[in-house]
């Protein structure tokens, strides 16, 4: 019973079944025959031998019949509803067939570099919104299905645990379990008895780096860790931080994990190079640890070449069209704006923010405050100046909030305080004030920690007249808040226009205050309008949950922080970006419009609008010295290149030189003036804005050459036509699935509607009618679709990305394709068996036509190869269908045709005339007569393209561990349709 090969038919509970690859001997896995994977079953032998039950033996694919005999829709239908059913494909990429995601073909280039690597160690550094998850969870899944890894591991921040999870699973059919503080309990109460822990246990993992980072839990991680690593976000984890950091923890962890020589490590990041370089080396360093010791402005050629076997790094205007004009990836259009409000259009917000500067000003310069401490101690007394300002030019709700808790600690003595927390911690604290490119989850929390440690050097005078600007900032809300009212007007208008924006804040009580005030001043005029403020304080879930029920609503406002800034994607349900806070990291800016402005954005413009107070000497100084020379690089290179030195430091010396220049500015007059302004202490070795810019400059053309250097010249766009061509031969692509849909619905009298103003395409929008499907269809789509009320049972779809609002994205994997084809296979094979008499889908059938000038004969035989290797006592099966055509007779002679023209046969020809039933069974017949003779011929087919399929797996795995491959065909052949084309009579062909 167990002397079957994979591949082989087989019958057993009166059925037939395709024998599957097993790793335990014991037991058979087996397939129905045309089924699915979620069909198969296995087989215990012992237990079959013992009890005699589940018999075995040995089954011969049936012949068509002539008594069901089709026309040449039919034909069509059959094949495309074969291969639509495969999953593991025989083209070069085994995870095709697996996927419910069309990768565009600029992505197969990472899983082409990744395929030629042993181990695989790759940095992807693609610009924000071409797709790196694709990429990688690509890569991943392929690995997998080529059995070259069991189990895997994503690391990634603790906000993007959830989203990992839903990607791999609905895009790659990858289980995962997330690992985090909140489910590490129910993942250990779900391991089987035996000592192996929760690393080693499950298949799938998704890890919050910073949950597995700390000492009490990095040595079992590390010891568990499975043989394939995703790292999303590494530049997170890179060697700039001080010791015990964040960034150095997480960073010591990559390592340990990257010591393991037999470890694959997939890098993710759009920011690999901060503008550190040795913060840059760190990661290529997990690469390969001789790169840590390159210099990058002078790699010799030798070195650029393998450095660029690990490294991908691409624009969008690389990739949009990348395989020519024909292969057009529609990134949407960013229509960028800033503009400018006054401050001083509210006399009491104008005169607030200036009591407060003054005060800020006196900490600065030591004025107020106890002196005659350490640099840390000043530098305390400089951030609590610093988030004062910050907050104030946020909102009056910021600043209130920051004031309030204060409440309780001015009245009474106010003996002498010690700071507590150390100078090493200073990340901690900085992140108050701060946008921190490297940092894991933005803060969005008022600075009350900072201003607690910032109060114990204030003396009790200051305390109070802090708490004294609390009532101030409280009046200041509404009408007085000429932000507020800015912001309103331009939010009005872009609803008006038809966008769903997201509003980004800096601190939590800034966006609940915003969002409360756009509700009640945008009721009146959009009262369908729901608008929603997600912060730092609800959890991942719940912010998942906000942002679902939000999408479901047709004219939305989302108000975030900047805990929705990074990683999280949002194309699908926002179309616009307004700063409603100005960052202070130019880095921000990308982060928070690469939620929308990416690959699968619907809408085929995003609009951006930036707000600062042009009146407000700190704004100003941001703007000009920060981000107008990023958005100046951005917008003309398409590059974004990181501020070449730390942005707090730049910020810092900014707001150090104002004070030392204009201590109570009245009117802004710093940028104004033609005198050179000096910016000191910007670097350890101090420079001024001139340098700066200079610098930047540098970096720009450093990032440029970089781009130049590691353009991946080794994958030619030629090479991944080739591999996409053959695996879309084998399964199909969008517009197969299309055609296939379409027909089939046709021939179930339900046919699809275009939707106006659309060609027809795979991205064309059709209209599917539900109750006119046949019921198994039916019973498949139960919850996936939800027609709208009084829409009659029909819903909208489309075949390719981008997918619009209210649409549905149908692929090869969706069920309607899968219910669609699984019924026209049964209905085909048990027509054969008398059990259904309609088969929409025939297995034979002729048809008369002019474009044969003899009887030729087209099959389709489906082939099942497999693939072995030297180390795997496993082998791999795969399954294609081939298309073949002759003409002549075999008892005489017979000519094969070229494959191009069996496929034309097949896909184009049309009838010329009727040919009657009876005629039809009589040539059906005496051509499945010669199935018998065909036999050794459909062998040498299989054989052929055997070798064919061995060189395709040789050409895209140039160097793998697994030894050599062989691939040989599991004979004999199904030959699952024949159809004969007769050529229409001379006197018939003059006639017609």
């Amino acid at each position: 019973m167990n002397t079957f090969e994979p591949g082989t038919l087989v019958r057993c509970r009166e059925r037939e079944w395709v024998v599957l690859p097993s790793d335990t001997p014991e037991v058979m896995r087996l397939r129905p025959l045309g089924g699915q994977e979620y069909e198969q079953i296995g087989i215990y032998l012992p237990l079959s031998r013992a009890l005699g039950t589940d018999q075995i033996t040995p089954a011969i694919f049936p012949a068509p019949d002539p008594d069901g005999a089709g026309d040449y829709i039919s034909a069509r239908l059959l094949r495309d509803a074969s291969r639509l059913t495969f999953r593991s494909g025989a083209g070069p990429f085994r995870s095709l067939g697996r996927l419910n995601v069309r990768p565009r073909p600029f992505q197969l280039v990472p899983l082409l570099m990744a395929l030629r690597l042993d181990p695989v160690r790759l940095l992807i550094a693609d610009d924000v919104g071409i797709g790196k998850t694709i990429e990688a969870g690509l890569i991943a899944r392929e690995m997998l299905d080529r059995g070259e890894i069991r189990r895997m591991a994503v690391i990634c921040p603790p906000h993007l645990c959830e989203q990992w999870q839903r990607e791999l699973a609905d895009k790659f059919g990858i289980e995962a379990e997330v690992v985090r503080s909140g489910t590490l309990a129910r993942l250990e109460k779900n391991l089987p008895p035996g000592d192996k822990t929760i690393y080693e246990h499950y298949p799938a993992l998704v890890v919050s780096i910073d949950f597995v980072k700390s000492d009490t839990r990095k040595d079992s991680f590390i010891r568990g860790c499975p043989e394939f690593v995703i790292v999303d976000e590494a530049h997170t984890a890179t060697r700039s931080g001080g010791k015990g950091s964040t960034t150095q923890q997480r960073h010591e962890l990559l390592r340990e994990l990257a010591d393991n020589p037999k470890r694959h490590l997939l890098l993710l990041t759009a920011t690999p190079h901060s503008g550190i370089e040795d913060a840059f080396l760190s990661l290529l360093e997990l690469l390969k640890p001789d790169f840590a010791r390159l210099n990058l402005n002078a790699l010799s050629e030798g070195a650029r070449r393998e450095m660029a076997q690990h490294f991908v790094q691409r624009r969008r205007v690389d990739v949009q069209q990348w395989l020519g004009k024909d292969d057009l990836t529609p990134f949407p259009t960013r229509q960028s704006l800033e503009e400018s409000y006054k401050l001083n259009s509210s006399i009491e917000y104008q005169k607030l923010f200036l009591d407060i500067y003054d005060f800020a000003y006196g900490i600065f310069s030591g004025t107020v405050g106890n002196q005659g401490r350490t640099a840390w101690h000043t530098r305390i007394r400089h951030w609590t100046a610093l988030a004062l300002l910050r907050c104030v030019l946020s909102s009056p709700a910021a600043a209130e909030a920051t004031l309030r808790v204060r409440a309780s600690k001015v009245a009474g003595n106010f003996p002498e305080q010690e700071l507590t927390v150390a100078e090493e911690n200073s990340e901690f604290l900085g992140q108050f004030v701060f946008d921190y490119s490297q940092q894991e989850v933005a803060q969005d929390f008022e600075p009350l920690t900072l201003l607690d440690e910032g109060e114990a050097l204030l003396d009790q005078n200051e305390r109070a007249k802090l708490q004294r600007f609390i009532g101030r900032a409280t009046r200041l809300r509404g009408e007085a808040d000429p932000k507020l009212l800015h912001a309103l007007g331009r939010l009005t208008g872009l609803v008006q226009a038809g966008f769903q924006p997201i509003v980004y804040c800096r601190y939590i009580a800034t966006a609940e205050y915003l969002a409360e005030e756009l509700k009640k001043r945008m009721a009146k005029q959009f009262p369908d309008l729901q608008i929603v403020a997600i912060t730092g304080k609800s959890s991942e879930e719940e912010r998942e949950q906000r942002i679902a029920e939000l999408s479901s609503n047709p004219r939305r406002l989302l108000v975030a922080t900047d805990c929705l800034s990074e990683g999280i994607n949002l194309q699908n349900a926002f179309n616009a970006v307004v700063h409603y806070d100005l960052p202070w990291n130019p880095n921000r800016l990308e982060q928070r419009e690469g939620r929308v402005d990416r690959y699968g954005q619907p809408s085929p413009v995003v609009r951006t609008l930036l707000f600062y107070a042009g009146d407000n000497i700190i704004e100003k100084a941001v703007m000009d010295v920060l981000i107008r020379k990023a958005r100046e690089i951005h917008r003309t290179l398409g590059i974004s290149v990181p501020l070449p030195a730390d942005s707090e430091s730049v910020v810092e010396a900014v707001v150090r030189t104002i004070f030392q220049e204009q201590p109570r500015p009245q009117q802004l007059t710093l940028f104004e003036s033609d005198r050179q302004t000096n910016f000191n202490e910007l670097g350890p070795d101090g420079f001024d804005l001139q340098a700066l810019n200079a610098s930047w400059d540098e970096a720009l053309e450093r990032e440029k050459v970089s781009r130049t250097r590691f353009a991946q010249h080794a994958i030619k766009p030629e090479e991944v036509a080739q591999e996409l061509y053959e695996s879309d031969a084998a399964l199909g692509s969008p517009l197969t699935v299309l055609e296939f849909v379409r027909s089939a619905c046709e021939r179930l009298n339900n046919p699809l509607k275009l939707e106006e103003k659309h060609a027809v395409s795979a991205r064309a929008i059709w209209r599917l009618t539900l109750h006119g499907l046949p019921e198994p269809v039916r019973e498949r789509l139960t919850g996936i679709f939800k027609p709208k009320k009084n829409a009659g049972g029909e819903v909208l779809i489309t075949f390719d990305t981008p997918v619009q609002e209210g649409v549905y994205l149908v692929n090869r994997l969706h069920p309607l394709t899968e219910g669609l084809a699984d019924y026209m296979l049964s209905a085909a094979l048990d027509s054969q068996t008398g059990t259904t008499a309609f088969a929409p889908a025939a297995r034979c059938g002729v048809v008369r036509t002019t474009e044969v000038s003899r009887r030729t004969t087209l099959v389709m035989l489906r082939l099942r190869h497999l693939i072995t290797t030297q180390d795997k006592p496993v082998p791999l099966l795969s399954e294609e269908l081939l298309v073949a055509a002759f003409e002549g007779r075999p008892d005489t002679a017979i000519t094969w045709l070229a494959e191009k023209e069996a496929l034309r046969l097949l896909n184009e020809v049309l009838p010329a005339g009727n040919v009657s039933a009876a005629e039809a069974q009589e040539r059906l017949k005496d051509t499945l007569g010669w199935l018998p003779a065909m036999s050794a011929e459909f062998d040498r087919l299989a054989e052929r393209r055997a070798a064919t399929l061995l060189e395709s797996h040789r050409r895209v795995r140039q160097v793998t561990r697994t030894g050599r491959v062989s691939v040989r065909p599991q004979l004999p052949v199904d030959v699952l349709g024949l159809y004969v084309y007769l050529p229409v009579p001379k006197g018939l062909a003059a006639k017609s």
